[in-house]
């Protein structure tokens, strides 16, 4: 039997505003994504790459088309439908988004808060994971105490957490510098191999691209490209350091 992909992109067009400022900005995307592959997206910015992310995140609805995310279609769908979807997505978003007021560890725990887990069982959740993103000295820090790329591995773990089947990312290495960049998203590609979920990256960043299975190109609305991308040998790629500075 054939395996089915984990999304599921059949000719989506999407559209802003409405009237006379109506304006399409996704046009007949097609794209299968499997289970465990990481997938690239590039393009220039206003390509649609964000769009297509958010509506793949079942952060809103899509419009024309079809759209099927774990096997839920996404076009026209209802609100508890794209709830129980984003259940098992995890984000992570160039801004990190973390709470300012709460510790390394209580955002992480915020992950588990709709999820049947206790209060200890969450707590040691949040720390494990944090341990494997290289902060097990700084789960106790607020946001404020911590460098940009320390920031990007909090919410990494924050993201992975509750073991989602899809990770989606927006841009994640876009304000850190190379060896910071390198470092996280090879944090993200080992964590997401070990827990077998699938990761689409949205990058302007070529310096990561070694650690795509295939690369996507976004121009004006349209999927251009997608190919297999030649890894890197690992041995070749920088090793993630405990912590980035």
């Amino acid at each position: 039997m054939k395996m089915q992909p984990v999304i599921n992109v059949k000719n989506l067009s999407h559209y802003y505003g409405k009237g006379d400022l109506k304006k399409q900005v996704l046009f007949g995307v097609s794209l299968e994504i499997y289970s465990g592959e990481i997938v690239l997206m590039t393009g220039p910015s206003g390509s649609g790459k964000t769009t297509l992310l958010t509506l793949v995140g079942a952060l809103r609805s899509g419009q024309e088309g079809s759209l099927k995310v774990l096997g839920k279609e996404m076009c026209g769908a209802r609100e508890d439908d794209m709830v129980d979807v984003r259940r098992h997505i995890g984000y992570i978003f160039q801004a990190h988004n973390l709470l300012k007021s709460l510790t390394a560890i209580q955002n992480v725990q915020m992950a588990l808060e709709l999820h049947d887990y206790s209060k200890q069982e969450r707590r040691e959740k949040a720390a494990q994971m944090l341990t494997a993103v290289g902060l097990a000295n700084r789960m106790d820090y607020y946001p404020e105490n911590l460098s940009g790329g320390q920031k990007q591995r909090v919410a990494i773990a924050r993201a992975l957490v509750s073991s989602p089947k899809i990770v989606l990312a927006d841009e994640p290495t876009a304000a850190l510098d190379s060896k910071s960049g390198q470092e996280v998203v090879e944090i993200m590609r080992k964590l997401a191999k070990d827990f077998g979920c699938t990761i689409l990256l949205v990058t302007h960043d070529d310096r990561i691209l070694h650690v795509a299975d295939r690369i996507v190109h976004m121009e004006d609305g349209r999927l251009s490209a997608d190919k297999t991308h030649q890894k890197v040998p690992v041995s070749t790629v920088p090793q993630s350091r405990p912590i980035i500075s």
